[in-house]
């Protein structure tokens, strides 16, 4: 594994007409020809923090969580792709529709944006978009 970074990711996702802002400290890394990203969601109220793995490719977006919810979701524009969800009360198959994937990285910051239709047990559970924004995490030094 190559160099790892410290970052601040800002996600927004959009569902509908649901727009959710969080910001959240994390780690980019490089492996092969891919770039990880890393970062903890904190859990609903008590339940422990969910942790993601978005693997970024040159055409494909591949989006792991563990915790309380396991799901694994990948991204390709254009394709319909399967995935799962699996949280302690329910477990589903899905695919996702991507129509849009974007990579704007530059080394370790830059943006990732993609927008798709969800289907569930052969019924679209909702129209999604999703962007990462990922940043240096800046360090203040208190002279």
């Amino acid at each position: 594994m190559q160099g790892m970074s410290r970052v601040l990711i800002t996600i927004n996702s959009r569902q509908d007409e649901e727009t959710v802002e969080q910001s959240l400290t994390g780690q980019v890394f490089q492996k092969d020809k891919s770039l990880y990203i890393r970062y903890e969601e904190p859990g609903a109220s008590g339940a422990e923090s969910i942790r993601t793995l978005v693997k970024v490719t040159q055409d494909e977006l591949k989006v792991i969580r563990h915790g309380e919810v396991e799901s694994e979701q990948s991204f390709r524009k254009g394709e319909a792709l399967s995935g799962f969800y699996r949280s302690p009360y329910t477990r589903f198959a899905m695919i996702a529709h991507t129509r849009e994937l974007g990579v704007d990285m530059q080394g370790f910051t830059g943006k990732i944006h993609w927008e798709y239709e969800l289907e569930v047990h052969d019924v679209i559970s909702g129209n999604f978009a999703v962007s990462l924004t990922i940043q240096e995490e800046v360090h203040s030094h208190d002279d």
